[in-house]
């Protein structure tokens, strides 16, 4: 009988499955055993080199450590360095597949799920990765000496057991259908990383100690101020792995620094590097253009993906007082006109972005749903009454629109807001001016800031713009020292806890965190964890539908604009690529992964 009993124990502690991945809905693409993705050449070469030019803002780096928030650490370096549990594919939007972990079960209630690693997996300096090496992980990237926004993505998270030394149990809080990726996606990294005479130093003083990962890269030749190289890893443990073929094919990969957007495009055109992607609408229109374009060695290509639009916003910083009225930060969307800004100085290459989730199912459109108002009402007198309307869309100047139409609306809105104009100047009861700071990182930014500067006087607003230099401007985002500034979003098909960071009541008082409007509303955490807890897709849409419109309606975020093309110039002579662009692609990382040297 006890025998029975301890049998019968048995089977309810652990899962009753075990998969080579896991998805968020239960779709995975491909099936067990499967070869490779469909996306990458499993015969590509390997060997030969890829240059190219650092996707940072920053003009150089300062550390090796990614994790830690001090400090800047060279692009691409945790991709390359670093593999986690799961790795996801380009074509799909919720899947991970194994990569350390040899399978993944996940319990019938979603409070756990269990990782066993692969026997085989190896540490660039020859190390087993053992589960010891996942908790240390864990713990340290949970822990208060790195970025806020992984304490915020692992809040749902109760811990961490090493079940024995290939086998580890993530515990949840709370059923949670994303947990799994999240955790599955976490970078791993060896415990003896930092240690001095077997000494391990405290986590944010691993600044300069070369990372030890398990990724298909090492750290390579470093030149301050010019270059870096990752060297591929002959020896890669995961070389021959279904999620790793045809991928990693460059021998080394060089990303070069440069000072400035002219000196950048100025050394593409002298072949100094391979590629490079664009973000400027007037570059790529009127300079990608020259002896080597002519030649065909360079090949200036716009690839189409069907990625989310994201949400690069204006960001209107609610902690200023003169920001906390709705009423005012509307007004100072109906300024922007934005069909002027594409037609005149983006060359049309944009579309507005529209809410927090375009292009993809969460995106709220025309009158709540059934299920949507539903989630909305027990907020009503807590949240714009506009919620429960039609979603808000960007102001328009075109067609029977125009811009005066708007700044009428917002000058009245302004009014309502009490703030008159009087003495030269836009001033409330107190008799302060309605004057704002506009915080960039250089002073290029201020050719498209100008022209809403202009519109924004025309009602009495008083906007400057601040340039600063990165590292300032780093530090005022961090303590979020600023009026307004200009934040690019990723999209997500599938958001989850991550929002709790953006738009979360506790990421508000947190310094670093990524709720860099200070917005704090019962409401939005409600809808967050409904949006976090969602048990299918059916149950996931009508709360980020919700979110949408409650986010949309507060007039924290002021839309910008979005590119359904990935925009890169490539060296056509020294680089081959795969025939088709898988569609979630994040731009310059497929070149990275799947092209190889001809």
């Amino acid at each position: 009988m006890r025998r029975l009993l301890f049998s019968l124990l048995t089977l309810c502690a652990f899962p009753v499955w075990a998969a080579h991945g896991y998805a968020l809905w239960n779709d995975l693409k491909y099936p067990a055993g499967f070869d490779h993705f469909a996306y990458v050449n499993p015969l590509a070469p390997k060997g030969g080199e890829l240059r190219l030019v650092s996707n940072l803002r920053t003009s150089t780096f300062d550390k090796y450590n990614p994790f830690t928030i001090k400090g800047t650490a060279p692009a691409y370096l945790s991709g390359l360095m670093f593999d986690s549990l799961l790795t996801g594919s380009m074509d799909e939007t919720a899947s991970g597949y194994g990569l350390l972990a040899q399978d993944v079960q996940v319990a019938p209630d979603h409070l756990s799920a269990t990782f066993r690693l692969r026997a085989n997996a190896r540490f660039h300096n020859g190390d087993p990765v053992l589960a010891r090496d996942v908790k240390h992980s864990f713990d340290i990237l949970n822990g208060p000496l790195v970025s806020p926004a992984y304490r915020s993505q692992l809040e749902d998270v109760a811990g961490l057991d090493v079940l024995d030394d290939l086998t580890v149990r993530y515990r949840f809080k709370k059923p949670n259908r994303e947990l799994p990726l999240t955790v599955g996606g976490l970078p791993v990294f060896s415990h003896r990383w930092g240690e001095e005479n077997g000494v391990a130093k405290p986590f944010d003083k691993i600044v300069m100690d070369v990372p030890i990962g398990s990724g298909p890269y090492k750290l390579g030749p470093v030149v301050f101020g010019k270059d870096v190289t990752y060297v591929r890893d002959p020896s890669y443990w995961a070389r021959d792995l279904n999620v790793r073929k045809g991928t990693a094919n460059f021998d080394r990969i060089t990303v070069k620094i440069y000072k400035d957007n002219t000196a950048r495009l100025e050394a593409l055109k002298a072949g100094e590097f391979d590629l490079m992607r664009f973000f400027s609408a007037g570059d790529w229109a009127r300079r990608v253009n020259g002896r080597k374009f002519d030649s065909g060695e360079l090949v200036k290509a716009e690839f189409r993906h069907s990625l989310p639009t994201g949400f690069q916003s204006y960001v209107l910083n609610t902690r200023h007082a003169f920001l906390k009225d709705a009423r005012v930060r509307q007004a100072l969307g109906l300024a922007l006109d934005y069909e002027w800004m594409n037609r005149q100085m983006f060359y049309g290459a944009y579309q507005r972005v529209q809410g927090l989730f375009g292009n993809t199912d969460c995106q709220a459109q025309g009158e709540p749903g059934t299920e949507e108002r539903a989630l909305l009402e027990p907020w009503r007198g807590q949240i714009p009454e506009a919620s429960f309307g039609p979603m808000a869309l960007a102001p328009r100047t075109d067609g029977n629109n125009s811009l005066r139409a708007n700044l009428r609306q917002a000058q009245q809105l302004l009014k309502d807001a009490g703030w008159e104009y009087r003495d030269g100047a836009l001033r409330n009861a107190a008799n302060q001016v309605l004057q704002l700071e506009y915080l960039d990182s250089n002073e290029v930014g201020a050719r498209t800031v100008m022209p809403w500067v202009r519109n924004l006087e025309k009602i009495g607003v008083k906007m400057t713009f601040r340039p600063v230099d990165f590292s300032l401007y780093q530090q005022r985002l961090q303590k979020f020292e600023f009026d307004i500034t200009s934040l690019a979003y990723g999209g997500t098909n599938n958001p989850g806890q991550e929002f709790a960071d953006l738009f979360g009541s506790k990421a508000a008082d947190q310094e670093d965190s990524g709720n860099h409007t200070g917005i704090k509303s019962p409401a939005v955490d409600a809808l967050i964890a409904k949006m976090v807890g969602a048990k299918t897709k059916a149950e996931l849409l009508p709360a980020c539908r919700a979110l949408d419109r409650v986010i949309a309606h507060s007039y924290i975020l002021i839309p910008q604009w979005s590119a359904s093309t990935h925009r890169m110039a490539y060296n056509a002579w020294r680089l081959a690529k795969p025939d088709v662009l898988p569609p979630y692609s994040p731009g310059e990382t497929w070149a990275i992964d799947t092209w190889w040297a001809r």
